[in-house]
């Protein structure tokens, strides 16, 4: 009698370093589950990836390390991390390693891993047509693939003679084109008449230290202008719930009192919202596919700053205005955070009519709805299928 062999699980190496990543994962994961039924996956991801199956060998913020000189003291950990990292996809036999974000540690790891003969593939862009344009060869070397979330990074690419597949952005497949301001509103109990300005911290322990104190101290001017105003600022986890809300205690009480934080999704919230206060970040293009008009801020270390002025080759942070390639919302850098500058910048996003720049964000939301999990899980299994090996 003939045994059948049950065909071998096909391993699949994945490397997330924040919430964002941690979204896309969990999608590239399920998508790749429905597509291969025999299939494992092993590496770092947070709740979204475990959730498909995922074994994370690292908590999903041990990547999140923020600024070009910061990095430099928790450079011995990074490597630490990263030879464990390859050690146990070697050990494993994994098929392929995919990293997600965090280019400045997994591409390093994918080189790694692709001398020694593995299939690697790179999911998200590094802001290389921004700055440091050099690095498309280490790019090259270390990715197999690229898979961008914007049409002008594919392009990049293409010239550069790198494969790439442009996929969309999986949530501009998950929120709606056409979205209900009312029904988020009745989730956060917020009545429908009422004013209210969404804000966003930050998804990192110190983007919520760096930017909300400023953020705070804006509330009385905006409280000014509109007592009634309704303030709600979404928590990224627990540990961020818990850090804003010592901020707050340390904050004026008026302050205090005229904000409500919530566990519930930040797309709710900015859905609900009149007009959004955000650091930048992924939290941006949220925003936009939420169709709210918004206020980026961003300041990090002046070292950094300086280091960063002279490279960025770019006269956007914010992701939506770099998708549109034009000043469609305000941004604020470094010393431009500032209370009175917040607040002037906010006030009239607040009363004024938005109609039109909601109308343009819903035509970049409907270009970005491309199926991008689905894409991505396709490009993973061609890779690995069409191996000559």
């Amino acid at each position: 009698m003939t045994q059948t062999v049950a065909p071998a699980p096909l391993k699949v190496f994945i490397v997330a370093g924040e919430l964002s990543g941690d979204i896309l994962g969990g999608g590239l994961l399920h998508a790749l589950k429905a597509r291969h039924l025999q299939i494992a996956f092993k590496g770092i991801g947070g709740p979204r990836m475990i959730a498909e199956g995922m074994e994370s060998l690292f908590p999903l913020e041990t990547l999140s390390v923020m600024g070009l000189v910061e990095v430099v003291r928790h450079l011995p950990r990074l490597f630490s991390v990263r030879r464990q990292l390859r050690e146990a996809a070697l050990a494993w036999g994994a098929d392929i390693m995919i990293g997600i974000d965090a280019p400045d540690f997994t591409l390093g790891l994918e080189r790694q891993l692709r001398e020694r003969g593995m299939h690697t593939l790179h999911y998200v862009s590094p802001s290389v047509w921004a700055w440091r344009q050099g690095r498309i060869k280490g790019i090259k070397a270390s990715a197999e693939h690229m898979l961008t979330l914007l049409p002008f990074e594919a392009d990049f690419y293409r010239q550069h003679r790198m494969p790439v597949t442009f996929v969309g952005h999986p949530l501009a497949d998950t929120l709606p084109v056409e979205d209900d301001q009312a029904a988020a509103r009745r989730t956060l109990a917020l009545a429908d008449e009422a004013k209210v300005l969404a804000i966003l911290p930050g998804s990192r322990r110190s983007e919520v230290a760096s930017m909300l104190p400023v953020f705070l101290e804006t509330v009385p001017l905006l409280l000014a202008d509109q007592p009634q105003l309704s303030i709600v600022i979404p928590a990224a986890t627990p540990a961020r719930h818990d850090e804003i809300r010592a901020l707050l205690a340390q904050a004026d009480p008026a302050v205090a009192a005229a904000i409500v934080v919530t566990a519930e999704p930040a797309a709710t919230v900015m859905t609900a919202a009149n007009a959004v206060l955000l650091t930048s970040g992924t939290a941006a293009l949220e925003a936009m596919l939420c169709h709210r008009p918004m206020v980026v801020a961003y300041r990090m270390p002046w070292l950094t700053h300086a280091i960063a002025k002279r490279m960025v080759k770019t006269r956007w942070i914010s992701l939506p205005n770099l998708i549109a390639q034009d000043d469609m919302i305000p941004e604020l850098i470094q010393d431009e955070v500032t209370p009175e500058r917040l607040h002037d910048t906010l006030r009239p996003l607040l009363h004024q009519d938005n109609a039109a720049i909601m109308t343009r964000f819903r035509q970049l939301h409907a270009q970005l709805a491309c199926h991008a999990s689905e894409r991505a899980a396709d490009a993973v299994l061609s890779l690995v299928q069409n191996s000559p090996d």
